[in-house]
């Protein structure tokens, strides 16, 4: 078997799409950075200050304003209303929610990847591992080899897996070090709050808990590599159901997208909420955004993508195994 994985890592090298991968990672954190600063010097220009307090409290003010609008959804109204009740806990317990540094803006910057940014940047690896053997032309060579099919698909899915985990490192290597050169690399210690509880435009506070910033990222990190192994293994099955690589990755960019679209509108379908694309924001349950469909917790996200990627797994072996190669 180490034999396999070795020889599929090799293949996957080869093609440098994990040099790609970093390449568009590390432009993308580059623009990112740079639109961060340029949004904290506009606001350090608008409010003549630095001081999170004041910057926090007028933020406050402009969360009200816009609740006061009749022409926003009551949709976004309950989010506005929750994060009123965040931004105020905050201010009460003197806590600075954007404390500036290079981990800070790597919390963010993977909050904001987890649902589009990086699955599609583990599409591009899963939906290329077995399909590209069709299109080349060597799956004969390769299940005619003395090795039983389904320890050549497993070779297939640990590189993946081995694969993935390399993304979200690199992901969280290059954000904090590029950021890093613009706002400094401490605040590993800042003081993040998580354990909110959204109930309709309510926010629970009880289970809140103080935790180093440290910690949270290490929580965050296993939700977002637990999230990129789930889309992985989707894209894995579509690269053994579908020869075609472009087809394979058409359908998951599809998914994807159309999941970020219905996390904004399915509020009232409550049926959608065991879609995969929907439940792929768990890092929201960690900082109490509001889910998209009232009732969804952690736990029951973590289990419907359990779900799914059991499900993903079963069919790509079962049909690898048994279908005919022509």
């Amino acid at each position: 078997m180490t034999k396999l994985v070795h020889n599929e890592m090799l293949k996957l090298v080869a093609k440098k799409r994990l040099l790609v991968i970093s390449a568009i990672i590390a432009v993308l954190v580059a623009l990112f950075t740079y639109a961060q600063l340029k949004q904290v010097e506009t606001q350090r220009e608008r409010m003549g200050t630095s001081d999170w307090k004041t910057i926090l409290q007028q933020q406050i003010i402009d969360t009200q304003n816009r609740l006061s609008s009749s022409r926003i959804s009551e949709d976004w109204k309950k989010q506005l209303q929750i994060s009123l009740q965040q931004q105020q806990y905050y201010l009460d317990h003197n806590i600075n929610p954007s404390e500036p540094g290079a981990p800070t803006f790597m919390r963010m910057f993977i909050e904001n990847s987890i649902d589009l940014f990086l699955p599609l940047m583990v599409m591009v690896i899963a939906s290329d591992l077995v399909s590209s053997e069709h299109s080349l032309g060597s799956i004969k060579l390769l299940l005619t080899r003395p090795v039983k099919r389904w320890r050549v698909l497993l070779s297939k899915y640990i590189t993946l897996c081995l694969a993935v985990s390399v993304i979200v490192a690199i992901m969280g290597f290059l954000s904090y070090l590029i950021s890093g050169l613009v706002f400094g690399y401490k605040g590993w210690q800042a003081p993040i709050l998580t354990g909110f509880s959204a109930s309709g435009s309510t926010l629970d506070t009880s289970g809140v808990k103080l935790v180093e910033q440290w910690k949270y990222l290490l929580m965050e990190f296993g939700l977002v590599w637990f999230v990129a192994i789930v889309i992985g293994t989707l894209s894995f099955m579509l690269s053994v159901l579908i020869r075609s690589t472009a087809a394979g990755m058409g359908i998951m960019l599809a998914a994807l997208i159309s999941g970020a679209i219905l996390s904004n509108m399915v509020s009232s379908w409550e049926s959608a909420k065991y879609f995969f694309m929907v439940n792929l924001r768990l890092t929201d349950y960690m900082n109490g955004t509001a889910p998209p469909i009232e009732g969804m917790t952690l736990s029951f996200s973590l289990t419907v993508l359990l779900a799914w990627w059991a499900a993903a797994l079963f069919v790509s072996f079962f049909v690898f195994i048994k279908k005919d190669v022509y």
